[in-house]
């Protein structure tokens, strides 16, 4: 049960960095509060097979915060400051046992980062970013101690962004590439993704991703397999996103994603939405 109980993150986590490769310049700021929300009685084996499992919930109320400490260098932080994690009731027809509901209400494993931009102003703007993964999260929860809202372990990423503008037309393209190294003996990954944006008439963007991940088997056997944060994760998932200005300081934004192929992730699909300010 504890393997899958963490699956549910793997979706919960909006893509963290908005900007692509563009700074997002000095003094700037750009807030996000978004509410993310799976329910799932289904997810991937790690056999690439979907299998029914107990309906569990996550609900992750975060923070996502880029400022510009330069005209090159950007700082992000992604804070997940509640996250809600849910067992439901299951009742069984031949024996009348009952397995109670669970809940665990904690603070989430928490992302700084460091996104520099290597060329800018050019057609193609290129940024790197060094990320690092706090674990505050609760590794044991619930009565069970099997409810968790972090896996306990430091990791670090690095990645690279690509992106390029058809100005005067309203479209941008960017991709990405990442190698994601993880402590505590557990599998290294390869990340990589794209996405493509389009805004109509300065106040509606419609956003398509795609974000894949690749493990690199490199990690123990004596790790246990527990979701995203297990050994050997993989998946291919894309999103949509929708946000409006509703002016040049703020605007709202909805986003829906869900994993077309995958192992230990659930099969269910992820509701955000967002209110974000800029200055």
């Amino acid at each position: 049960m504890k393997k899958i109980l963490l699956l549910i993150f793997l979706l919960t986590s909006v893509e963290t960095f908005a900007g692509g490769g563009w700074p997002v310049g000095k003094k700037k700021t750009y807030v996000k509060l978004g509410q993310n929300a799976i329910v799932s009685p289904f997810y991937y084996s790690p056999s690439g097979e979907i299998v029914d499992i107990r309906t569990t919930s996550l609900f992750t109320t975060s923070l996502y915060a880029e400022y510009g400490l330069g005209n090159r260098l950007t700082t992000i932080l992604y804070l997940p400051f509640f996250v809600r994690a849910t067992l439901n009731e299951v009742q069984y027809r031949q024996s009348g046992r009952v397995d109670k509901s669970e809940t665990l209400n904690a603070i989430g494993d928490t992302d700084i980062s460091f996104k520099y931009s290597l060329i800018k102003d050019k057609p193609i703007v290129v940024s790197a970013t060094v990320l690092f993964g706090v674990p505050l999260g609760e590794t044991r929860g619930g009565t069970s101690g099997i409810l968790q809202s972090g896996d306990g372990e430091f990791n670090q990423m690095i990645r690279v962004d690509a992106s390029h503008s058809f100005y005067p037309k309203p479209l941008y393209v960017s991709t990405y590439v990442g190698i994601n190294n993880r402590t505590k003996s557990f599998s290294d990954d390869f990340r990589t993704g794209a996405e493509m944006g389009y805004t109509f008439k300065n106040k509606f963007v419609a956003i398509l991703k795609l974000d894949v991940v690749q493990s690199f088997f490199n990690g123990s056997t004596s790790v246990a397999d527990n979701g995203i944060f297990s050994n050997n994760t993989e998946y291919v998932s894309p999103s949509v996103e929708f946000a409006y200005a509703v002016n040049q300081s703020w605007g709202i934004s909805t986003s829906a994603g869900f994993a077309l192929a995958g192992r230990n992730i659930l099969a269910s699909p992820n509701i955000g939405l967002g209110i974000y300010l800029k200055h």
